[in-house]
Order: C-alpha cells, then structure tokens, then sequence
C-alpha cells in the first residue's frame, strides 16, 4: 500500500503514519509547519518531509489512499491533485475503519473522560496479554505511541465529537462503526462548531445510530441528559448497560473501590475516575476480560499523561497537571482534588484556550466550577486570542460567569507568574487545568518547588 498524508505533522496523524510504516506501507507526507514532538518522531523513523509545504507531485495515480489532516483546507494543493487522479481521500478516522473492518470494534465517547476510560481498557488488555490495535489522544506509559495498526483482531479507539476533516465536516466517531460503544456524558463543547446544545446533542444521538447491529452501549446513566438522549431512542438491535459509581471508600488519601464483591487499591482517585473505571470494567467484560484479571490489572493504572498527572509531591504540597478545560471536566477535577484531599487548600489555576472557553458567550457555562478551590486563577493571553482571531475577552465578562468570589484574572504571563509567587505552598494542593501551556510557564520554578 502507498499512503500520502495531507497534514502529516498532526499530533495524531502523525502516529498513524508512524504506525502505517511499521505495518509495511510506504508512506509520505506533507505540512506547512511541523513541531514537536512530531517532528522528531517522524525524523527518527524516516518520515519528516525534507522541506514544508505543499507538493502536488508526491501524489501520482499509482497512490492508494489519501489520509487527509484535520488542518489542511478544502483548496489544498495536494488534495486538489488526489481529486484529480481520483485517489481514494479519507479523513483520519474513515481510514481507521478502513483498516479495522474485520476486527472487533471498541469506541469510548463523551464530552469527558473519554481519554481516560480508553487508557484504562488499554492498560488493562496489556497486562492480560490480549492482542490488539488501539487509538488513544494521550500519552500511556508502556504504549511507545498514541496509534498501532497491525493484524490484531481487536481495535480499542478513542471516539471524538469534533470534526473529521476539511471535507468531511462531520464528527469523527461518526465513522468508527462500533461493536462495542462507550458514551460517558454529554457537556456542550465545541462551539465553534456545534452552535446549539440540540445540535451537539444530535451527535451523539447519530453516533449511537452508527453501533453495529448485535452491539452494546454502555453509558453513564447518572447524566440526564445523556439517560433521555438513550431513552428516547432505543434501538431493539442493541443491548444497553447503564453504568454509575461503583461502591467504594478513601483510606488515607487512597481510594478503594469494590469490584465484583473483592476491594482494589488504586493508583487514581475522584468521582470521574471512579465512573471511567467502571465504564473500562464493563468494556473489558464485553472483551472478554475476567472481573480477577481486570481487578488485578486496574489496580496499576496510574493515569495517561495530563490526566490528574501527579507532577510534584512532598507530602505537604502536590502539584496536579490536567486536560480539563470544559466545564463540566473543570468541576469534576475541582472535587475531585478537594474531595481527597479536604484537609489541604486547593489553589486551582485554569487557562481558557480553546475557542469555546475564549469565547464571551460561552462565559455563563462555567458558573460554579471552581467553587470548591480556596484560590482561583483563570489565565487567558491576548496571544491566544488573536490566534485564534477572536476579540479579546474582557476580565469583567470572566468574573461574571465564573460568579466565584476572590476569582484572580490573569491576562498574560507576568501577572500569572506574579499571583503564583506570593501563594503559600504548605499544606496545599495545587491544580493546573488546560488544553494549552500557559505560554510555556514553568510550573514548579515559578512555585519555587524546583
């Protein structure tokens, strides 16, 4: 097979290039801009493109498939001549199923904890010993890369709502065709793309249409939201399980959960952890999984990279690294470290990035979630903003739909390095949420931990 990507510099994509060439297909590629670690993964197997840009030339009739990237644009030169020579073009997730289609499917979607869940079930097969394919948006330890394709009958992907493609302007877990299906909670998101909550809603409503006859859906019926959506829509070709928190207790700022009448130590803590953890548990019974095998397996899971990421602890102070940036997964982590941990301070640190929690509008969504946090930072630059080519976001707005007292806002780097400075680090818990970098800060230095 010869593969060319259009965007191959994408943090995804550029792991299933990776995983392609590993398979024995001769892949290329091309991007306007590739960073790292991309770059260096791409460099160290052979694949980064020798110079960037666009070239139409790399694409020839004897080319079988065109994998085209999430930012690459509908007037691409490259895509132009794919269309030309009447290649076959597919999104990145159409390509998936493309490889998978003989292989039993598993997709984990939501608007929270779909990484996570996915990671769990990951682990979990790993350590089992199962042979399988796998689609995850985050770091794992023991997993070299976010994306293997190979002759495993088994795929494990990770199924997100946002939009495939320049040309297919459709969610991506439209296009998995799951055997088995994962729905943890639907919280709006992505307004930039789905403008109502119906509409968002509706995607979900399609992506359980998209399960396999025979299949199962298994969701969190604690979300009501989600509790109607299935309701009303039943199919009599699939089976649905309902799943909650399970039993369980905190001994000592650890979390033991009861498993199939048998209690397990773990490794992660929090209500949303607890939920991910029976959601995996269910998918690996579906797999095929013993409940003694899962317990034994879930007990080491530690967490994907920037998931409640351990990243300092001495005891009297820790600090946590999260992805959280939606409301929904805001509150959730919030409790989740104060929950744990009720007799330490909470200073949580929240960046607005993404196009949704930039946007003014989108402002009354947050209400409450930083609620339970003794100090609350929320940073956003004017760097982001104009990326992003939106206007900029005026503190006020902020102040109003977070209705937090005491909230700090802070508009650039110095000023949030300035409020970090001055806060005592004893005793406390410090909580960093974002999909973003806080323009490069660094954490511990700026908390003097280092």
């Amino acid at each position: 097979m010869k593969i060319h990507f259009i965007a191959i510099g994408g943090s995804v994509m550029h792991q299933l290039a990776i995983a392609l060439k590993k398979k024995g297909y001769i892949v290329s590629g091309s991007d306007d801009d590739i960073f790292e670690p991309a770059a260096t993964n791409l460099r160290n197997i052979g694949l980064l493109p020798d110079s960037v840009g666009w070239f139409p030339e790399k694409i020839s009739a004897d080319t079988d498939a065109v994998i085209l990237g999430m930012h690459a644009r509908a007037d691409n030169p490259e895509l132009k001549r794919a269309l030309e020579l009447k290649v076959p073009v597919y999104s990145f997730p159409e390509y998936i199923y493309k490889e998978s289609m003989t292989k039993k499917r598993i997709a984990i979607g939501g608007s929270h904890g779909k990484t996570t869940i996915t990671s769990m079930v990951m682990h979990v097969l790993k350590t089992a010993g199962y042979d399988f394919d796998y689609l995850v948006g985050a770091r794992l330890e023991g997993f070299a890369n976010s994306v293997q394709i190979t002759e495993a009958p088994l795929i494990v992907c990770e199924a997100d709502e946002y939009p495939a493609s320049a040309i297919e302007k459709v969610p991506k877990f439209h296009f998995l065709y799951p055997h088995i299906a994962v729905i943890s909670g639907i919280a709006w998101d992505h307004i930039n793309v789905f403008p109502t909550f119906e509409n968002y809603c509706a995607q979900f409503r399609i992506f359980i249409q998209k399960i396999e006859p025979g299949g199962v859906l298994i969701y969190y019926s604690g979300d009501s939201v989600l509790k109607d959506l299935v309701e009303s829509h039943k199919r009599d070709d699939i089976r649905y399980i309902p799943y909650h928190i399970p039993a369980h207790k905190n001994e000592g700022g650890v979390s033991v959960i009861t498993i199939e009448g048998e209690e397990v130590a773990l490794s992660v803590f929090g209500d949303h952890n607890l939920l991910n953890i029976q959601a995996a548990e269910f998918v690996c019974r579906e797999a095929g999984v013993p409940a003694k095998t899962f317990r034994e397996a879930i007990a080491t899971f530690k967490g994907a990279a920037r998931r409640l990421e351990n990243i300092y602890n001495s005891g009297s102070t820790r600090v946590y690294r999260d992805f959280a940036h939606a409301p929904s997964k805001v509150r959730a982590t919030v409790q989740a470290v104060k929950a744990q941990f009720p007799g330490k301070k909470l200073v949580a640190v929240l960046e607005l990035h993404t196009y949704s929690s930039l946007n003014e509008a989108f402002m009354k969504e947050y209400g409450g979630v930083l609620d339970e946090a003794d100090t609350a930072i929320v940073f956003y630059s004017r760097h982001a903003l104009e990326i992003k080519r939106m206007p900029f976001l005026e503190p006020a707005k902020v102040l109003s739909g977070f209705h937090k007292e005491n909230l700090i806002i802070a508009t650039d780097k110095h000023e949030l390095e300035s409020a970090l400075e001055v806060i005592p680090v004893e005793n406390t818990n410090f909580l960093f949420m974002s999909s973003g970098t806080y323009e490069s800060l660094d954490i511990l230095h700026t908390l003097h931990l280092d």
